[in-house]
This record gives structure tokens, sequence and C-alpha cells, in this order.
């Protein structure tokens, strides 16, 4: 059988492209097949968008887009909703709004960090 195989593939290795184009023409005819790929298999990956943002997101990114005007309430509040961070990067953060303040925070995380810092008049996107 393998030998056969062999042979076979030999055979249509030694074909030139128009020559491989009809030999497909014809074993499409002749078996009633398509060698083109069916539509449905495209379906999935199509609808595999709406599955993902049915799904609830597990990790949000916390941007404070704007300070607003008592900067001293906002770099307080920042340090004590975001754990080590130091002086100097909370006045950084604030002073140069927009800034990402938390990559990677859990939904519960992310909407009190957002809440604290509204509380101070900041402005907060989760996303």
């Amino acid at each position: 059988m393998a030998n056969k195989n062999e042979k076979l593939i030999e055979e249509i290795g030694g074909l030139s492209v128009i020559e491989l184009a009809d030999l497909v023409k014809d074993l499409e005819e002749k078996f009633g097949v398509s060698a083109a790929m069916p539509v449905a298999a495209a379906a999935p990956a199509a609808a595999a968008p709406e599955a993902a943002a049915a799904e609830e997101k597990s990790a949000y990114k916390v941007t404070l887009k704007e300070a607003g005007s008592e900067k001293i309430k906002n770099i307080k509040a920042l340090r004590s909703v975001v754990a080590n961070l130091s002086l100097t990067d909370a006045k950084k953060a604030v002073e140069e709004a927009p800034t990402v303040i938390v990559e990677s925070a859990s939904k519960e995380d992310a909407e009190k960090i957002k809440k604290e810092l509204e509380a101070v008049g900041a402005k907060v996107e989760l996303s």
C-alpha cells in the first residue's frame, strides 16, 4: 500500500502547477467534492469575539484620567488604595494624568480604587 502511495506522490510531484489545477478539477468532478474550504468552518471564528464579549472580564486596567483640583487629596487617596506606592510615584501619577495606576486588578479592587479616587474629585476609567 505504501509503495502505491509513494508512486502516486512521485507522479503528482512531477506535475506543473497547471497540470495540478486540472487534476484537482477532474477529481472534483469525478467524486462530486470541492477542494474549497467550507463556509461553515469560518462561522465559529466569527462568533468567537461575541462569546468573549459575553464573558465578564476578570482583570481591569485602572487609569487616572484627570486628577481634579485638589492634588494633595488625590495623592493621599491614591496612596491609600494602591499598595506599595511611594509618595513620589503617587505625586507623579497625579501630575502626569492620564496615567495607568493598576495594570491588572480584580473587578472589586478596580471599583474600590475608582470609588476612592472619584470621592476626591478625580476622573478614573476602568478598561
